[in-house]
């Protein structure tokens, strides 16, 4: 079986094991998620399934939407409700207030990423390093908030909706929030609702997955929606799929600079091919070898 699958995570299940289960529901070799989501969290995690995962990183990155709870007064190491209390405090804040700040929070910035991540420095994941107890420096991260909202308040919890780029962590964010109101933050639960160009109303369930798996499946060349069609002849086909570039010139669709789908004479997806800088010629970028 290959192609996407937007899986609706459930808490404790790290996206790892999700990628695990799918290969067991689709009795498929080959799977790969397209991006860490903490255990802690939910929602939408898209899974690679076979010739899929040769395609991941082609897929829309650009914008990232979340659904978050938070309490202000506790603050944690890991940023979230699973770690060691390092302080507590009784506090107040208003629906007013929380709404006066979040703008602040709108637009290019420098974050910090949490040492209680998934990220590598010298081969080692840091929350491995975090778990010794060992603090390491780390780079700051460009990121940019495209929207920070209120939404509901839950007793002493609130609730804002995120929309953000790539490699924004959540968990920080709240920290900040924190740190501007004085008495700290700490999350308390992470919905993820858009990623990769995948929604939440996509999104399936284990259980679900396990009653209907084939209508779930998003065929690779749909998943990449967001790149042109070229069309190839048939003897095209046969070169681009043997890694050999094409006259742009010869190719129906091309029109702009960029990566394309391409197509074969039968209707058959190939693979992405790329245009390249003087416009001549249509280069293999990957290749969907067919069964």
């Amino acid at each position: 079986m290959n192609g996407f699958v937007v899986l609706n995570k459930e808490e404790g299940m790290s996206s790892s094991f999700a990628a695990g289960r799918l290969r067991k529901i689709y009795s498929e070799k080959k799977t790969g998620h397209t991006g860490t989501l903490d255990p802690m969290a939910v929602g939408v995690l898209p899974v690679a399934l076979g010739k899929a995962t040769r395609f991941i990183d082609f897929l829309p990155d650009s914008e990232k939407a979340y659904v978050a709870r938070f309490r202000f007064g506790t603050t944690t190491d890991t940023l979230d409700r699973t770690g060691k209390i390092l302080s507590q405090t009784d506090v107040c804040v208003t629906q007013d207030e929380v709404r006066a700040m979040l703008p602040s929070f709108v637009g290019q910035q420098q974050q910090m990423p949490p040492m209680y991540s998934a990220l590598s420095q010298n081969g080692v994941r840091l929350y491995e390093l975090a778990r010794q107890g060992i603090e390491v420096e780390r780079q700051t991260r460009t990121i940019r908030i495209f929207s920070c909202e209120l939404t509901a308040v839950y007793g002493d919890e609130f609730e804002i909706s995120v929309a953000c780029s790539k490699g924004t962590y959540i968990r920080s964010l709240i920290a900040d929030i924190g740190q501007k109101q004085g008495s700290g933050a700490v999350m308390t639960a992470l919905q993820r609702t858009l990623s990769n160009g995948f929604s939440i109303a996509q999104a399936r369930t284990l259980d679900e997955l396990r009653a209907d798996s084939e209508n779930a499946v998003i065929a690779v060349d749909a998943a990449l929606s967001a790149y042109p069609c070229a069309y190839v002849t048939a003897a095209q086909s046969v070169r681009f799929c043997n890694g050999g570039e094409l006259f742009a010139s010869r190719v129906k669709g091309i029109e702009k600079d960029g990566l394309y789908r391409v197509y074969g004479a039968d209707g058959a997806f190939l693979g992405l091919g790329e245009l390249s800088e003087d416009r001549e010629l249509l280069s293999v970028k990957k290749v969907y070898a067919h069964d």
